[in-house]
């Protein structure tokens, strides 16, 4: 049997290499997952090249790019390509809007994403996940009780919504609040 000392030496070294082992594992499945995308991007990217890219490869390619996490502006170019070019069902198109606002948003373009999200709505009134983009959008914002109204909306087509719930319960104590509490505007 070993003693005391000995398992706790044991123990500090598992834990030790334990978190290098994760850390390891999380880099390559991100490396992995990287070149996924990167692969699943090539064929849409020669057609764009070519100049025979339909609405759907320019969204993939988007998508791609908002999902990669760092080419916004690339993801932006190729997502309104894909709005100009469409000519498919305006349920399906509410994706594309969808994933523009996310990558104005994640650009730093708050109004500018509001403005997609409201449009993805717009198409398809019960996209969720549009709902809840621009709830987490206007609350960015802080227009509380915009996003209220959002999370509202979510949970009329999802009432378990994990996402909308707990957000849409902290903003009506946020609003109820402030409800009363004059804001302070800068005059011009």
């Amino acid at each position: 049997m070993a003693s005391s000392a000995e398992e706790t030496k044991v123990n500090a070294m598992w834990r030790s290499w334990g978190a290098p082992s994760i850390r390891i594992q999380l880099l390559i499945r991100q490396v992995l997952v990287r070149r996924e995308l990167d692969l699943s991007a090539k064929e849409p990217q020669e057609k764009v090249r070519s100049g025979d890219a339909s609405a759907n490869e320019y969204f993939e390619l988007g998508a791609v790019d908002v999902e990669g996490g760092k080419f916004y502006p690339a993801a932006t170019k190729y997502l309104l390509q894909a709005i100009e070019k469409w000519d498919g069902d305006d349920q399906d198109l509410a994706q594309v809007y969808n994933a523009l606002g996310v990558s104005y948003v994640r650009d730093g373009k708050l109004e500018k994403g509001i403005s997609q999200f409201e449009t993805a709505v717009k198409l398809q009134p019960g996209y969720v996940t549009a709902w809840n983009n621009l709830g987490d959008a206007y609350e960015k914002k802080k227009e509380l009780k915009s996003a209220l109204k959002a999370f509202e909306e979510v949970l009329l087509f999802d009432p378990n919504n994990k996402i909308a719930r707990p957000r849409r319960d902290a903003l009506k104590d946020r609003v109820t609040m402030y409800e009363g509490v004059p804001v302070k505007t800068k005059e011009r």
